[in-house]
């Protein structure tokens, strides 16, 4: 005998992530931007890739809420006051602590996707637990990169 999904609390969680999604894709297209450095095309390279990554999923976010009845982002103002993944609009910010940071951001970025993992199971919605366990990987695989990148030996 299985049970109806209550979808009631998904979009709750979903939107704000797909804000930090957003504002962690921004901050990573910065610096991509603006790094410089001995390593510049090492780490211009890697950025752009983790970009695409993060950018990738913001599609099937939206989506996903809208499946399950939500509404979600409307606004560039809507992702600034969701957003819990800090913007940086530092002047100037050497390479190897842009790559600190963003180790950090998808660190927590890790942490959110479990907070909204544990929201879905308890919604019995196991499409967006699935999606979202992909999305933790990767956030945690992304964040590995940047740590053994900035890694002393």
């Amino acid at each position: 005998m299985s049970t109806k999904p209550n979808f009631q609390g998904v979009p709750g969680a979903l939107t704000p992530l797909l804000a930090d999604m957003f504002a962690l894709y921004l901050k990573t297209k910065n610096f991509h931007w603006h790094i410089s450095g001995p390593h510049f095309r090492e780490y211009h390279l890697l950025l752009d890739a983790q970009a695409a990554e993060i950018f990738a999923t913001t599609d099937a976010i939206a989506e996903r809420v809208r499946k399950v009845g939500g509404t979600t982002l409307k606004s560039i103002g809507q992702i600034a006051k969701l957003q819990r993944i800090k913007d940086n609009d530092a002047e100037k910010v050497g390479a190897l602590d842009m790559l600190r940071e963003l180790h950090e951001d998808n660190v927590t970025l890790a942490g959110i996707l479990r907070e909204a993992h544990e929201v879905c199971d308890e919604a019995g919605d196991v499409a967006s637990a699935s999606l979202l366990e992909n999305w933790i990987d990767e956030a945690e695989e992304r964040a590995w990169f940047l740590n053994q990148t900035i890694a002393k030996d």
